[in-house]
């Protein structure tokens, strides 16, 4: 059985989800034509999705490396991307029963009303599975590991629910909520962003990438917005003119597919919650639920590209000067382009570009930090995998680590079997902020009305 389920999981999201949301449009009561042709739309969507993403990734992790390349500083630990992840998580062997205590945890929260989210994004389940294994690689012990993965699971639906109608405001798309643990990262960010109420001229900003294009006209657009970033991109690395050119036209060309892909996931979402939404509401009266997706359903919204694509000499700069303080290792390349720090900036403050663009540049450093301390782990754990080969004075690390802050202070405050104790209080400080968020978050719910 446990290999049945791994097999599907494997598919991917692409295949996997839109399997997942057909027979949950025929559980709902969908006609069979409508719940096909919307999980078949959904897959379309992802795969459309992952073609632009790493047809950017092939354009700027080159530069990108070749930027490093030029400043002469050793960086022994290799961003590798979110991919081997996955593949040292499913190769734990106690992977599977993290699938059905994601469900069970969900459907307990549910009953009790202490969630209205029901969570489909399942093939995520390989993130909460990596925390786990990071937690039992450091204290060793496998329970602390699965305690660890119950701590995620409910963090990551009270999550959903208090920013739903945030991204309901950004996106338009009713019935859903996004359920992806990188969304966590709003706990660290949320406090900045309110700090930056108090500063002047800050406190007033509200420049989004659609008022950009009202000021600043031809300069605003998708298109010509990618080309410039790409082609300042190109010209850090020492590209010639035709590497240039070539580079700024493939970042333009990705800025404006982003959101014309974007558009399929609001065509076969809309369906399906409308149907999750009439059942639910038979089945518990009074309530108002939603399901829990992965994140690509916003990846239409041009300031997540904007922001992203703005940071990467940024991070790369960063990544120097850490290194040379002996803070950091690791060379971005495989998530370069940080979604899992850009995303929840943009749903804390809004879609707001430039308090995106400041907080990544505030919290940037922590993410390279995580993967510098994670390195020899991740590199331990990837070769125990076997299909991972790691050459010898190399590192492997992942510097998007999506939930940095969360599965630091997870690893080694359970360490404290083991006399460590700054992750306790790091822990503790961690929580206190969570609480914090909600309440912050919760505020911005009653601005935003129903």
């Amino acid at each position: 059985m446990g290999g049945i389920i791994k097999f599907i999981l494997d598919l991917g999201a692409a295949v996997f989800l839109p399997i997942v949301m057909i027979i949950l449009g025929l559980v709902m009561k969908m006609k069979p034509k409508k719940a096909i042709i919307a999980g078949l739309t959904l897959g379309i969507a992802f795969t459309g999705m992952n073609v632009i993403l790493g047809f950017m990734f092939e354009a700027i992790s080159p530069a990108a490396s070749e930027f490093v390349k030029n400043t002469g500083i050793q960086l022994n630990s290799i961003d590798a991307g979110w991919a081997p992840m996955s593949a040292i998580a499913w190769a734990w062997p106690y992977a599977l029963l993290v699938f059905p205590l994601t469900i069970c945890i969900n459907i307990i929260m549910l009953i009790f009303g202490w969630t209205n989210c029901l969570n489909v994004d399942l093939w995520n389940v390989w993130g909460k599975i990596f925390t786990a294994t990071l937690v039992a690689a450091v204290t060793k012990n496998i329970v602390l590991g699965m305690i660890a993965v119950g701590i995620q699971v409910i963090f990551e639906l009270k999550n959903a629910d208090i920013t739903r109608k945030q991204i309901y405001s950004l996106t338009k798309i009713p019935g859903i909520a996004c359920t992806h643990c990188m969304t966590l990262t709003g706990v660290l960010l949320a406090p900045i962003n309110r700090l930056f109420d108090f500063i002047p001229g800050l406190n007033k900003s509200n420049i989004d990438a659609n008022k950009l294009k009202e000021k600043i006209g031809v300069f605003g657009e998708n298109s010509v917005m990618g080309f410039i970033v790409g082609a300042l991109i190109a010209i850090f690395a020492k590209y010639d003119l035709k590497g240039i050119l070539n580079t700024a036209i493939q970042v333009s060309t990705a800025l404006v597919l982003f959101p014309m892909v974007a558009k399929l996931f609001m065509q076969a979402l809309a369906p399906i919650a409308d149907a999750v939404g009439d059942f639910m509401k038979n089945k518990f009266k009074n309530r108002e639920l939603y399901i829990g997706l992965d994140w690509p359903f916003l990846a239409g919204l041009s300031e997540i590209w904007v922001a992203a694509i703005i940071m990467v000499p940024i991070e790369l700069f960063l990544a120097i000067i850490m290194a040379k303080t002996g803070w950091n290792n690791v060379l971005p390349l495989g998530s370069i382009i940080n979604i899992s720090l850009v995303v929840p900036a943009m749903i804390v403050t809004g879609g707001n570009l430039i308090r995106m663009i400041l907080l990544s540049i505030i919290v940037t450093p922590i993410y390279l930090a995580v993967a510098t301390s994670f390195g020899g782990i991740v590199t331990n754990l990837a070769k125990s995998v076997g299909t991972i080969t790691v050459p010898n004075g190399q590192f492997l690390s992942w510097f998007a680590f999506e939930i940095p802050t969360l599965r630091w202070s997870l690893a080694h405050g359970f360490n404290i079997i083991h006399g460590d104790f700054k992750g306790v209080i790091a822990l503790a400080v961690l929580l206190a902020l969570f609480f914090y968020y909600i309440n912050y978050m919760g505020k911005k719910d009653e601005a935003l009305g129903e």
